[in-house]
Order: C-alpha cells, then structure tokens, then sequence
C-alpha cells in the first residue's frame, strides 16, 4: 500500500511572509500584464526618465501581444525572447530599426532581471539573450584650449572698454554651463532666487520643475564663489523681472555662437550641449564618483549607462592624443 501525501490546507504562495522577509511585488504566476502595472511602478519610483518608462512600457506590452498578455512570467524561457525578438525582425511585417531593435532588448534585460531580484523568478530567462548593442556616435567636443579660449572672449565682453558696454551675460552662461552641466530647458527656467547665495564661499543651483512628474530631477548643484560677482554684474546690466535669462533659447544659442566664432572655434563647436558633456567629461576625469556626476546631470540610471561608456571612450581619446 502506497503512502497517501497530505497536502497542505494553505498553498505556499498564499502563506503569510515570514517576519523581516519582503514579499515580492508579483510571483510567477502572474501575467505579464501584472508585471508590467508593478514593473511601471518600480520603475517611477526609481526615477526612470518619462521616455525610457514610456518605452519600456510599450516594449513589454509588445512581448505581451506575441505571447499573450494573460501568459504567466514563470513559463517564460530564453527561447520564447529569442523567437520575439526574431518576430520583431523579421515576421512582423513592421520595420524595426537597429536602434529600437537595440532598446527592445534592454526591455527585456531590464524587465526580467528586476522580476529575478525582487524574488518573483528563480532564474532569469532574459541572461542569456544576446544584446546587439547599437550606440549613437560620441560627440565632438571643443579642447581645453578651445574652451580657454572661449573664456577669454567671455571676460573681455564682460569687461569692455571704449564704445562699447561690458556685457556679463555670454560670461556668465559659459561659465555656468562648465560649472553645472544643466540643459538648455533647465537654464531657461532659472529664477534668480534659484541660487542660494546665504553661504557666499559654497553658493548653490537649485534645478526645479514645475511639472510634479518630472520632481525626481530637481537637485542642488555647487556654483564657484567667483561666479556671484558676475552674477552681480548681470542683475544690474539686464534685471530680469521673472527667469534669469530675458532672452529666448535661440537667443542664447547665438550668444554662445558668437564667442565660439570670436575664439576661433569650429562652428557648433561651443553649445549647450556639448558644453553639457565638457562638464560631465571634466568630473569625470578628476575621479568624481560616477553616481555623483549622473545625479549632476540629472540623468536615470539606464541612460547613464551609455552616457558613462561615452564618457569613458572621451577620456580614452584625450589621453590617446596627447600621448
């Protein structure tokens, strides 16, 4: 007579957590659909870019529709993602561009390897799925001689004789662009009162948005004491009656044009965002944690990974020529 096995009363899954243990946010026998609403909640509260949630979003969602969106994410193995992605190539009958063939699998690197960390795999079928990585070109950036340069013609602007008035504001931008790395939107909604100036040897940036979505990247950033003085300069030159900057945009754009062309410098070589990269690329050379120079620029932590393998090839390739 065979032995009788008595199942339990209570299925492993439904027993309460043991004390100090997190529960996972799904199991594996959730659909995808349910990973996904928990997955864009992980990735809000990590402060992925709105983009990159949209994206990945959508990329799931498209796994769904190839597998089924009611599919649990425990039966899910390597060659139901290698025969999506090999669908989305060539059985869709929808081009997909190297790049967004690129990000898709990301997607999914990213996706399965959350559901493996938080506990809702044992394994992660998305490992061993071969990334064909396609990456956007390093950028150009002027030298530092160029930006020496540049700096020059900014301090005789701002401190002109004879016909014409001293003007602070190409000073002022370029060196805060060195100094901060904020983005062209971000400057352009500058308010005065965004820098604190209660401790004159440790002024700082306060980058705000008005957009509640967007609050993850507002931060404090550290100006140079020297910089107050110019700001000083600026205030009585252009007092601005609401953002820091009274002009548009594109306006700025040309001011930072002209001191490049008055410098010598190639054209496009001195903008906003290569400036950006400068000052991310000088951080990053004098040994600044990496994690410090993303949250300077105010970036997730999946574009920074790019960013930081762009960043690593510039340094690279300073060090290269000047050898």
């Amino acid at each position: 007579m065979s032995e009788q096995i008595q199942q339990p009363l209570i299925p492993e899954s439904e027993l309460p957590p043991v004390e100090g243990q997190t529960m996972p946010p799904v199991t594996a026998d959730a659909s995808i659909q349910a990973a996904l609403g928990a997955f864009e909640t992980h990735m809000r509260d990590e402060g992925f870019a709105i983009n990159t949630l949209k994206a990945f979003a959508s990329d799931v969602r498209l796994l769904g529709k190839f597998l089924g969106l009611g599919q649990s994410i425990g039966e899910i193995g390597t060659k139901d993602l290698n025969d999506f992605l090999n669908w989305l190539l060539y059985e869709r009958g929808v081009p997909c561009s190297p790049k967004s063939y690129a990000r898709r699998v990301t997607t999914l690197k990213v996706f399965f390897s959350w559901l493996h960390e938080c506990g809702a795999l044992p394994d992660d079928p998305a490992a061993a799925v071969i990334q064909h990585s396609v990456r956007s070109p390093i950028p150009t950036l002027p030298t530092e001689a160029d930006i020496d340069k540049a700096v020059e013609v900014s301090q005789r602007l701002r401190t002109a004789d004879g016909d014409k008035k001293p003007d602070a504001r190409p000073h002022l931008l370029l060196t805060l662009l060195l100094k901060t790395g904020i983005k062209k939107g971000e400057a352009m909604t500058m308010v005065p009162n965004h820098i604190d100036t209660s401790r004159p040897n440790e002024p700082m940036l306060f980058v705000r948005y008005a957009n509640p979505r967007l609050r993850y990247k507002e931060r404090r950033l550290p100006l140079d004491p020297e910089w107050l003085e110019v700001l000083d300069e600026y205030l009585a030159q252009y007092t601005p009656p609401d953002t820091l900057f009274t002009c548009t945009a594109r306006n700025l754009e040309y001011v930072l044009s002209d001191v490049g062309e008055a410098a010598g410098l190639e054209q496009g070589a001195l903008s906003f965002e290569n400036l950006r990269w400068m000052s991310a690329l000088r951080d990053f050379k004098a040994g600044e944690e990496p994690d410090e120079i993303r949250q300077k620029l105010g970036l997730s932590k999946i574009t920074w990974r790019e960013t930081k393998a762009k960043l690593e090839r510039l340094a690279r390739e300073e060090v290269g020529s000047e050898q």
